[in-house]
């Protein structure tokens, strides 16, 4: 087994967002394979065989991988954000665990990037200060009883939680529910932030209240993150309030 396979994560927007690590990953392979939007981030390099495939076939894309790598090619598979989080590093490893078994020879390494919470946290302050979880919203590949329960589970466990895959065309309305299932344990006044393109010059930030959160303001790049008990606003004269979850379940002095 010559090849090698590398899962990148190019961040959640800007090319600031992909580390260096990353950067020399992927000027390095010889195949790049990814969804095509997140191929259409990095930049073409003469010699650089591009894969694009569509956005529901991660299974297929991790087995088209594995087969170019073990016939000697150095592949990178391309993913949004952090490769590990809702994304292609998973895929990968599935897989391998279910396919051919020379592909446990195989070289095979993760190079992390910045998630989408990462850089929605760094904008708006440091809601994920104390602790927190990540809850995708799609249930393409869990039931939505699933996602209902783990839900009902960070809320109750006072998580600031970040919600994933929060909307899109072919689920509308699941958003809605989930503010549902969050009011029905949550109090009204905690503090609900939208913010949609983060990690590009178009990102744009709304801070709300759970009693208030419009779910029709969320598309599918929004991400959508509900804060603590204990999350605050430090008001600011003519600029938007800061958000910070603190480290200690104590007030501050």
């Amino acid at each position: 087994m010559t090849g090698s396979l590398v899962i990148v994560g190019v961040g959640p927007g800007d090319a600031d967002y992909t580390t260096p690590a990353a950067s020399l990953a992927l000027a390095e392979a010889t195949d790049l394979i990814g969804y095509g939007l997140y191929l259409d981030r990095v930049p073409e390099r003469e010699g650089q065989t591009r894969h694009a495939s569509g956005n529901r076939v991660e299974i297929d894309r991790a087995r088209h991988a594995l087969e170019l790598a073990a016939q000697g090619r150095r592949v990178a598979v391309v993913s949004g954000g952090d490769a590990g989080v809702f994304a292609m590093a998973a895929a990968i490893f599935e897989a391998v665990d279910a396919g051919d078994p020379a592909w446990r020879a195989l070289d095979i390494r993760v190079e992390p990037g910045v998630t989408a919470m990462l850089a929605v946290a760094a904008a708006v302050g440091a809601p994920l200060g104390g602790d927190f979880c990540a809850i995708s919203l799609s249930d393409n590949l869990k039931s939505w009883e699933t996602v209902e329960r783990r839900l009902r589970a960070a809320a109750e466990a006072d998580f600031v939680i970040s919600l994933y895959n929060a909307k899109s065309l072919a689920r509308p309305h699941q958003l809605g529910h989930a503010f549902d299932i969050l009011r029905s344990v949550k109090a009204d006044e905690t503090i609900v932030l939208f913010v949609r393109a983060a990690g590009t010059a178009e990102a744009r930030a709304t801070i709300t209240t759970l009693a208030e959160a419009d779910p029709s303001i969320a598309d599918m790049r929004t991400l959508v993150m509900i804060g603590a008990s204990t999350t605050r606003l430090i008001e600011r004269d003519g600029a938007r309030p800061w958000v910070y979850t603190p480290r200690s379940e104590r007030t501050p002095a």
